[in-house]
């Protein structure tokens, strides 16, 4: 498995995996709006402080992590927005060893924390919790429709 740093000129690779994996159980998210697809993986893969991984078996991309770095007073960050892997492979130690070689990846860049939000109660909680990841007491996330 082959970590690789991609970009906005990836990005039709990026909506197929993304869409495949968060379209589908358990998550059921719907992207048919593919203007609004277009636009968000724009914001998390276009930008100049954006951050974006795959992991790649031979040429296929089967893992992705799309975030940003963030420089904070406490050191700098990489904030994962999405992290998935394809669904089929999930499972079998992809995600596990994706996630190490981001952590070596952006530690060699100077990050000294990577940060990132997930539902309580979907399965991808106790991933992160297994691969070291912790929850951060003080947090509340808050969200308003208007």
């Amino acid at each position: 498995m082959e970590l690789k740093q991609l970009s906005i000129n990836d990005k039709e690779a990026i909506k197929e995996l993304f869409t495949g994996v968060f379209t589908g159980e358990p998550w059921n998210d719907d992207w048919s709006d593919s203007g609004q697809l277009d636009l968000y993986i724009k914001d998390l893969c276009g930008q100049e402080y954006s951050l974006t991984y795959g992991l790649y078996d031979g040429d296929e991309l089967i893992g992705l992590s799309m975030g940003y770095i963030k420089h904070w007073y406490t050191g700098t960050e990489y904030i994962i927005n999405e992290l998935c892997i394809r669904t089929d492979r999930q499972g079998c130690g992809a995600g596990t060893g994706f996630l190490t070689q981001i952590e070596k990846a952006v530690k060699e860049m100077g990050v000294r924390q990577i940060f990132l939000l997930t539902d309580r109660d979907m399965p991808a909680c106790n991933f992160y919790k297994k691969n070291g990841f912790v929850e951060v007491s003080g947090l509340i996330p808050f969200a308003k429709h208007i």
